[in-house]
């Protein structure tokens, strides 16, 4: 009897427990947002909302942006804009890009997989690595030579489709675009032939594997309140987030160390 009351007691705390979690959220969720605000973009549900389309995400902010070009998503403390007003994103992008920067929460969301690159530092570290890349992209050679590279890997992306529509076969096209992407940039890059669009390269196909796995499981980080918790215990995708990084690290330090050796062997028979 005595363990049958224990049980019933336990089960009724953490019911409670469950629920006043929830109002808790719930409550740091709506407050303070100024929901019937016309200053400010309407509110068309919470981030978890994405929840239930995050298979199909993009058609889902399409039908959103449809009928409310900008908008809110609620998040505990904070509320999420979404525009694909032209005006906004100039004002964003453009003319006051000094006042939106990435920010903490995004920062700690992607660090793990993109480090400190420019995708993800703000203000002086942004500004010193947004020089150094204009400069070698401002490069004539290395202009002429990116187009040349993008649209050879443009020419074998069309031929790969083709093949496949002759055949009467289905096919991926986010993951030929990406492994047409891959190959262009590292060719740009590091000089190196990944050769994901052809298939060829056993390593760079798992590279390419684990850094758009890598990718889809920072995006969940979104919309996953405990992925901190999970990265700490070590499970689930984050568990599988930490594998990939590893595989991503010395694939491309390996690149760069090649890259090196072949620099320093040209170099060596020049002089």
């Amino acid at each position: 009897m005595d363990v049958l009351y224990t049980m019933l007691t336990f089960i009724a705390f953490s019911f409670l427990a469950l629920f006043l979690a929830m109002c808790f959220i719930i409550m740091t969720i709506f407050k303070g947002k100024s929901i019937g605000d016309p200053k400010y973009a309407p509110v068309k549900g919470t981030v978890f909302n994405q929840l239930f389309y995050f298979k199909k995400l993009h058609d889902y902010h399409t039908q959103l942006a449809k009928t409310h070009p900008t908008m809110r998503l609620l998040a505990p403390n904070q509320s999420e804009l979404y525009t694909i007003d032209v005006r906004n994103i100039e004002h964003v992008l453009k003319t006051n890009f000094d006042k939106y920067s990435k920010g903490k929460y995004n920062q700690d969301i992607v660090t793990d997989l993109l480090g400190e690159g420019i995708f993800v530092v703000d203000g002086e570290k942004w500004k010193q690595q947004r020089k150094v890349a204009s400069y070698e992209f401002s490069t004539r050679v290395l202009r002429d030579f990116s187009c040349f590279v993008f649209r050879k890997n443009a020419a074998k992306l069309v031929k790969v489709i083709s093949e496949f529509s002759h055949e009467g076969l289905h096919f991926d096209m986010q993951d030929l675009q990406m492994r047409c992407a891959l190959d262009s940039i590292f060719k740009v890059g590091f000089g190196t032939e990944l050769n994901c669009l052809e298939g060829s390269n056993k390593e760079g196909i798992e590279f390419m594997k684990a850094f758009d796995e890598s990718n889809a499981i920072t995006y969940w980080r979104y919309v996953d309140p405990f992925w901190r918790l999970k990265r700490f215990l070590n499970i689930g995708g984050e568990a599988k987030l930490k594998i990939n990084v590893k595989l991503i690290d010395e694939f491309v330090n390996g690149v760069i160390k090649t890259k090196k050796e072949q620099l320093t062997l040209q170099q060596d028979s020049v002089s």
